[in-house]
């Protein structure tokens, strides 16, 4: 899928800073002296360093520690669908910081990890006393040098627009494995481990707010997009049901995740992959083997020979998806052998000569699948057991498990070809079938074509900017083939995300302290 309290003990955290930090030894030696450190989860939330300034590249190629809103909204303009009219117009300056800080990997031992933080300043009231802090996970990067501090990436600009120039502190952890980490590889929808790794970026930098001028209020807000989806999803079930005396989430807005994993799963291996299923699906696998799932013997269990050589040391890499394609490491989304079955009707491509997955690993999937099936009922879609190992990881990560407490607001789009919306519907369906409170729970599908009730302005504007970008390609190249895949290539990350963080602010802004 492509393109989240502070401890007492003052004098560890100097002593850790001078040590470096998270390395997961037991041990530090120094002039002779053993020096040991606490267990890991001690460490955790504790800032490695004190933050550091990263200035940003404008457009015209200067730099400049601070945004001012005029600037922001120039690099908007230049990068974002519709500009600021859509983000709105900036009305704060922006300072982006970088802290890493101790986390916890798959296996809870002792790691680092790094997050940004956007800070808002100026004249206006909107940026200045105690302001609101929206704790982001970005959606899913094939490269490990991926970091939320860079404005000059598509997605950090668009939250620092769209968010922190309109008065909201932004924590954005960059999850362990990515932006300098120590980790060699990413939790990759490890629900658990990447909500602990958000809710230790937060702890981290609540502690050098003052430090750095952030002046946070009580409201908390936990969003993200895509992978971020799920992330933010994982980080407010963890507030709420294992950390309910440490945060108190005012409104969280998850937006096009894959929350019901084992349904996501389910659909691929019956034979409806997604766009980038063969870079994502490597990921999970990985972070499964690595969290001790055991959901292989060896490599050649689950991948084609051609694949299986680094392919569990791939991503996150220095390579995007892409580049890894036409390097020969990764198959263009061919998942599976040509003559695999089932295949679903408009997903040919998916299938072929030079495939990633064995039809042998799959067909362990779909015997499990058919012997223990899942997902029969709203209220109880995990009232199952099934004994296959990935299909068992998937179980063990699915986020309809609990009742959010907190207002949620969940959106996305029915054609997105990354995410299906059928996670959105599967996880607000398990929801109301569990009573959850009434007026609780807000759902907007940006492709509803029905334009009635709620948000009928939002989704005219969707439609209206989807159909202008297809006509322009229509005019372009004179072929509907090319204008459908435009608009399909763009779907998920360049028409669905900026709306719907648009209208997670709005919800934000209009929620309730709790």
């Amino acid at each position: 899928m492509r393109h989240a309290a502070r401890y007492p003990w003052i004098s560890l955290a100097v002593l850790l800073a001078s040590c470096g930090g998270g390395g997961g030894s037991p041990a530090n030696h120094t002039g002779g002296d053993i020096v040991v450190q606490p267990p890991a989860t001690q460490l955790r939330g504790i800032a490695i360093g004190g933050a550091t300034l990263v200035p940003a590249v404008l457009d015209g190629g200067a730099t400049a520690g601070t945004v001012e809103p005029a600037a922001m909204q120039k690099l908007v303009e230049s990068s974002v669908t519709l500009g600021t009219a859509v983000t709105g117009t900036p009305t704060c300056a922006v300072t982006t910081y970088t802290l890493k800080y101790h986390t916890i990997d798959s296996v809870a031992a002792d790691t680092d990890a790094s997050t940004a933080i956007m800070v808002p300043s100026g004249g206006n009231a909107a940026c200045q006393g105690g302001r609101p802090v929206m704790l982001y996970a970005h959606g899913t990067s094939a490269l490990k040098t991926t970091d939320m501090a860079n404005l000059s990436g598509t997605e950090a600009r668009l939250v620092a627009a769209m968010y922190a120039a309109q008065g909201y502190i932004v924590v954005a952890p960059n999850y362990a494995g990515y932006a300098g980490s120590s980790l060699a590889y990413h939790a990759y929808l490890d629900a658990g481990q990447q909500a602990d790794d958000m809710i230790d970026a937060l702890r981290a930098a609540r502690g050098v707010f003052a430090s750095i001028g952030a002046g946070a209020s009580s409201r908390l807000m936990v969003s993200g997009y895509s992978q971020g989806g799920f992330v933010a999803l994982a980080t407010q079930r963890a507030m709420q049901t294992k950390y309910a005396g440490e945060f108190t989430v005012t409104a969280a807005a998850p937006m096009s995740g894959p929350y019901a994993l084992l349904q996501f799963g389910g659909a691929i291996f019956n034979g409806a992959p997604t766009v980038g299923s063969s870079g994502f699906m490597p990921m999970l696998i990985n972070a499964g083997q690595r969290a001790g799932a055991g959901l292989y013997a060896g490599l050649g269990d689950v991948y084609e020979a051609k694949y299986v050589t680094g392919i569990d040391t791939l991503l996150p890499g220095t390579q995007s998806l892409g580049a890894l394609v036409s390097a020969g490491k990764l198959p263009d989304d061919v998942l599976f052998a040509q003559d695999s079955l089932p295949q679903t009707a408009g997903y040919a491509s998916y299938f072929g000569a030079d495939h990633l997955i064995k039809t042998s690993y799959r067909n362990t999937y779909l015997a499990d699948l058919k012997d223990h099936p899942c997902n029969l009922s709203d209220s109880a879609p995990l009232g199952c057991a099934p004994a296959q190992p990935l299909r068992k990881w998937l179980l063990k990560n699915d986020l309809r498990t609990y009742t959010p407490a907190a207002p949620l607001f969940l959106c996305g789009g029915n054609r997105d070809p990354v995410v299906p919306f059928s996670n959105t519907d599967a996880a607000g369906a398990y929801f109301r079938a569990h009573a959850m409170a009434p007026g609780l729970l807000t759902v907007l599908d940006l492709d509803d074509s029905s334009l009635l009730g709620a948000y009928r302005d939002t989704r005219l504007e969707f439609g209206l900017v989807k159909q202008a970008l297809r006509l322009s390609v229509l005019h372009d190249t004179g072929s509907g083939g090319e204008a459908d895949k435009a608009v399909n290539d763009a779907y998920h990350a360049g028409l669905v995300a900026p709306f719907c963080l648009r209208e997670a602010r709005k919800f934000f802004d209009s929620a309730p302290s709790r």
